[in-house]
């Protein structure tokens, strides 16, 4: 029996594609054992394991699968997979997570306290581990990028306060802008030596989006403050639920910066390897 040509979901296709050389390992491994790890599927599409697949069926071979648990949140889900398994940078990390959180299965646009509440924009930092103004240029790139903008910032060819400049400009001009130097106006409030992406940008949400956002977050903050003053065992299990959230955002960043190291090691580990094959390679000849 033929087995059914899947398509990826577009919650992995949040994040970024693995590399070329990645891939190719990836394919001679299950050349050589198969696929060990079922790939997981959504509505029929493989919401984890996509390049799994992908080098299954280019060598022709079975992949197999299983289902999200239902009582399992795809979001949640797809972005505890990615972070674990993918070394991105903070850019890459910051569009995946709005992305991933601006999805609503098969368009339920719901948005109440308890209910798949959106996240706020500290909400989403947290989660990401990268500070606010992150998640403000992402949103940005998000709503008024082209899909080369938004593809190039995946890619890590550009970094989120150029691609957040850059949408600013009328689409048609977009894709031209990736190859120039960042706006002047974007230039000039990175100061030197500054990290880029912990730097304000004003390309985030207009006026009006932003009063919505801070009326929907002071609506949120009353009503939780009305529920903790009423319930004493609440307001304690929120007290801890924010210290362990704290907790959790500093480990996280620890942990990036512990990947950041594992790749470059990775890289250099690779590098040596190459230079070892050519010696060999020289003194056999």
């Amino acid at each position: 029996m033929t087995a059914p040509i899947r398509s990826q979901h577009p919650l992995s296709a949040a994040f970024p594609a693995m590399a070329v050389e990645d891939f190719q390992a990836l394919k001679d491994s299950i050349a050589n054992i198969g696929v060990l790890n079922a790939i997981t599927l959504l509505d029929g599409m493989v919401l984890d394991g996509w390049h799994r697949y992908s080098a299954a069926a280019e060598l022709g071979m079975a992949c197999p699968e299983m289902g999200l648990d239902p009582a399992t949140d795809p979001r949640d889900f797809v972005l505890a997979q990615n972070k674990a398994r993918r070394h991105v940078t903070q850019a890459q990390l910051a569009l995946a997570t709005t992305a991933v959180y601006d999805w609503r299965p098969h368009g339920d646009q719901r948005s109440t306290l308890n209910v798949d509440r959106a996240k706020t924009t500290a909400e989403l930092a947290q989660i990401a581990g990268v500070h606010p103004n992150t998640i403000t240029q992402a949103k940005a790139v998000q709503k008024r990028a082209t899909p080369e903008v938004i593809e190039a910032v995946k890619r890590g060819d550009v970094g989120l306060p150029k691609a957040a400049a850059i949408a600013k400009l009328p689409q048609g001009q977009q894709a031209a802008a990736l190859t120039n130097p960042a706006p002047k106006a974007q230039a000039e409030a990175i100061e030197p030596g500054a990290s880029e992406e912990l730097q304000p940008d004003d390309s985030g949400p207009d006026a009006e989006e932003l009063a919505a956002l801070a009326a929907a977050e002071a609506a949120d903050r009353e009503a939780m403050a009305k529920l903790l003053e009423s319930d004493d065992a609440l307001a304690t299990a929120h007290a801890e639920i924010t210290r362990l959230n704290h907790l959790n955002a500093q480990l996280q960043q620890r942990l990036n910066g512990l990947m950041n190291e594992k790749n470059e090691a990775v890289k250099q580990c690779k590098a040596l390897q190459r230079q070892l094959d050519r010696a060999r390679k020289g003194q056999a000849a």
